[in-house]
């Protein structure tokens, strides 16, 4: 094995070598494309319990520390480490059966999540260590006693356990919640992928992005790691349901309610409406999904679809056109230009869809079988080469198999339905999946199909001539949308956004007065304490702004003269503000009234300081609420408190500020938030 990678493990800071001695023979890791040895993975006495230790006592505190923004940024900077040296990660990738296409979906489509979720992370959360769910719960009669649900991150670590179809996606989408929440991991790749898992991971350690901790890699068994676990520990699995049954069933995450996501396989579906006949963009666009499905990491995904679902009157001429298409696709060695489709990731891989076809066969005849084929540059039997299977299931309502066998590689079956209602019935019979397509032209058809099983899918992908060019694939989880699924899926979800990184952390209710909601969750809050500003606020850079510091303006009359103007200038010459008798007819009015944007623009003189300064620029406003008319002869007062403060860059950062209306009589007239950017 002198010429094998040796695949390591990262131990508390340190590379360990997979062992190769008398005493404990590694797992030895074959191409896919010659059958020969490649490298060896696995190691006995690994310290797990200094893992634990090193990623709770030295990488959770370090990225505790870091902001949300600040663990953003990191994550950028990786990201782009990451794509200068990814060459090396394609020639890897090119022995695990991977074509150059696969591998861009796997490798660069890892390196974009990181991106997608900093720049979601630097948009949607705050630049601070907490963040704020929702709204402050007003729970007394007088205000002074409030509630806050906050989120903070888990104290343990997420133990990532991925599997071999995409190592390094599969880790990267992973982490990219973990890191943002600030709390490190353990990453657990499969063995017949972890080379390349490894040299991925040698490169984040490289990049010095991340604090020392933040992540860690286990190439081999994970012993007892599991028993190890607290509650304040997280666990996220990809892989087959078999497999998370029995890690979920472990007694230590049971007994402790270690939290466990779980994306499972699944007999993922794709539906062609009864629109799409044959000569329409529809019916071509249901072939390119299904071929693509099909072919793209040889079928090895747990979003491809296995079921095809046509109207029982064009189901002949589906298998035709799917046909045609699968018996055009160039199987051979992926590092080929020409290659459509390369092997599976391994011999044992092959061996468990051949057999899983066979069951398949028994209830629907394969169309297109996995028999003899032609492999360009390489050697068939030695390989993990497999032709893509097409099944035809004639009787899907009687079929058992078909709804709950997946064959985990080029196999797909296609069956007949009778109308929509038949059509959602067979799309949920298979327990609950990852992604079920819609492939139609027909709102009316989506609408019907998604809300009648909408409830057993992760995801429900509708795709038609308008959504064509732009659209990802009916297998492309994407970033910023769940990826997971009820039922045989698992039960989980990963990614989704902030979603995704609300899993590694905590939900907590705060209560007590709005002084201390303000201190724990550090937003200022309606009723908490402000200080008055000495200076306009809008003199001051965003450096030099403190959370509460208040602006109290004059007052201003609103005559019928502004109302009138106002009106006639902008057009709004709606009748509450123009029509005194059909104004006081309506129940919300005294009479005729200010208009609400008179009001905010109003609202603006008083507080605006005109002078350039360091506010560089008003980005918008949210929450608007108007609680009381203004009617002509009462005058206005604006209340402006700094609520929130958000770094963007290094020479400015958003403010946002509470802005309250009131009447002659202090009574509330309008709140809202404005958003300016104050250079820093």
């Amino acid at each position: 094995m002198d010429n094998l990678i040796n695949v390591h493990s990262y131990v508390a800071g340190e590379w360990l070598g997979s062992d190769n001695n008398n005493d404990f023979m590694a797992r030895p890791i074959f191409s896919a494309v010659t059958g020969q040895p490649i490298a060896f993975a696995g190691r006995e006495g690994t310290d797990f319990q200094s893992m634990l230790d090193h990623g709770r006592q030295v990488g959770g505190p370090a990225l505790r520390a870091m902001t949300f923004h600040e663990r953003a940024k990191a994550l950028k900077a990786m990201a782009h480490y990451l794509g200068e040296r990814k060459e090396e990660l394609y020639t890897l990738s090119f022995m695990a059966g991977s074509t150059k296409a696969d591998s861009w979906i796997d490798i660069d489509g890892g390196i974009g999540t990181l991106f997608a979720y900093a720049s979601k992370a630097r948009r949607e959360l705050p630049d601070a260590t907490t963040f704020v769910d929702g709204d402050v719960e007003v729970l007394s009669r007088t205000g002074s006693f409030v509630g806050q649900h906050i989120c903070t991150p888990k104290l343990g670590v997420g133990v990532h356990i991925n599997a071999f179809n995409f190592p390094v996606w599969g880790m990267l989408e992973k982490l990219a919640s973990s890191l943002l929440a600030g709390v490190p991991a353990i990453v657990k790749p499969a063995t017949d992928t972890s080379y390349i898992t490894e040299a991925c991971f040698r490169m984040m350690i490289e990049s010095g992005c991340f604090p020392t901790g933040s992540f860690q890699l286990i190439a081999g068994a994970v012993g007892d790691l599991l028993h190890r676990l607290t509650p304040q520990d997280v666990v996220s699995f990809t892989g087959s349901a078999h497999t998370a049954l029995n890690l979920r069933s472990n007694t230590n995450i049971l007994s402790n309610s270690i939290p466990f996501i779980a994306e499972q396989d699944s007999l993922n579906a794709s539906i062609l409406g009864p629109d799409a006949v044959l000569g329409t963009p529809e019916f071509s666009i249901m072939v390119e999904e299904v071929i693509r499905e099909m072919t793209t990491k040889a079928g090895q995904k747990c979003t491809a679809i296995r079921r095809i679902l046509v109207p029982e009157n064009i189901v002949e001429t589906a298998i035709e056109a799917i046909h045609g298409k699968l018996q055009k696709v160039r199987i051979g060695d992926p590092s080929l230009e020409t290659t459509q489709m390369g092997p599976l990731a391994s011999r044992k891989q092959r061996e468990t869809v051949v057999a899983v076809n066979e069951q398949l066969a028994l209830e629907a005849p394969a169309v297109l079988a996995a028999g003899q084929m032609e492999v360009d540059g390489a050697d068939a039997i030695a390989g993990s080469f497999i032709a893509p299977t097409l099944f035809h299931c004639a009787e899907p309502d009687s079929a058992k198999h078909v709804h709950e066998l997946e064959a985990f590689g080029p196999s797909a079956t296609i069956m007949p339905y009778r109308d929509l209602e038949h059509a959602s019935d067979l799309l949920n019979r298979g327990g609950g999946s990852l992604v079920a397509s819609i492939i139609t032209h027909d709102p009316d058809v989506a609408r019907k199909i998604a809300i009648g099983s909408a409830a057993w899918h992760g995801r429900i992908y509708v795709n038609d001539r308008t959504s064509r060019k732009e659209s990802t694939g009916h297998g492309s989880p994407m970033p910023q949308m769940v990826h997971g699924g009820p039922g045989r899926a698992g039960g989980g979800e990963e990614l989704g956004g902030i979603r995704g990184v609300m899993h590694y952390m905590q939900r907590t209710a705060i209560q007590g007065s709005p002084d201390m909601i303000a201190a724990v969750a550090d937003t200022w809050i309606p009723d908490s304490k402000t200080s008055e500003s000495e200076a306009h606020p809008f003199t001051q850079k965003f450096g030099e702004l403190k959370l509460g510091q208040t602006l109290k303006t004059d007052s201003r009359t609103i005559t019928m003269e502004d109302i009138e103007h106002f009106a006639h200038f902008t057009g709004d010459t709606f009748y509450a503000h123009l029509d005194e008798e059909a104004a006081k007819a309506n129940p919300f009015f005294p009479g005729r009234v200010a208009h609400g944007y008179l009001l905010l623009s109003f609202a603006a003189g008083l507080f605006v300081q005109p002078d350039p300064g360091p506010v560089l620029a008003n980005t918008g406003l949210t929450d608007l609420a108007f609680q009381k008319p203004v009617s002509p002869g009462d005058s206005i007062t604006v209340t402006l408190t700094v609520k929130r403060k958000t770094k963007r860059t290094d020479t400015y950062g958003e403010v946002r500020w509470y802005v309250a209306l009131h009447n002659q009589n202090q009574e509330p007239v309008a709140t809202y938030t404005l958003h300016t950017m104050n250079e820093y």
